[in-house]
């Protein structure tokens, strides 16, 4: 069963830029552009085992999802923010990791790698 990751970000380039970094490492990947969209996906994919998410978006940011997905799958923040008291309330709200964009692609992987191999 291939790794099901989603990409959760207001940004087609950014999603586009993830998704490719994630696909080529062999994830299968779906693709939300805000919080509200992101909680619609995760209903009709139940096989997602990650998402990276964005803070900054429209309707439901980063963390008003965090709060609705409250620790039930691994959440890892891609984001421009890098504000220590955002990363704390991310990391309380169940998040597992930060990444400052632009991002390391390998990095990404890796960390993808990690967060779904521990939870499958």
């Amino acid at each position: 069963m291939p790794n099901k990751v989603m990409i959760v970000d207001d940004s087609m380039m950014v999603r586009k830029q993830v998704g490719v970094a994630l696909g080529t490492a062999g994830f299968t990947v779906v693709e939300a552009i805000d919080g509200v969209d992101a909680l619609d996906k995760l209903a009709a994919h139940g096989d997602i085992l990650l998402v990276v998410c964005d803070i900054n978006m429209p309707r439901m940011n980063g963390l008003e999802f965090l709060e609705n997905v409250r620790g039930n799958l691994p959440v890892m923040m891609l984001t421009t923010e890098g504000q220590p008291e955002l990363v704390q309330r991310a990391k309380a709200l169940g998040a597992k990791g930060w990444v400052l964009k632009p991002f390391k692609a390998d990095l990404l992987v890796a960390a993808a790698r990690k967060l779904t191999t521990a939870t499958s």
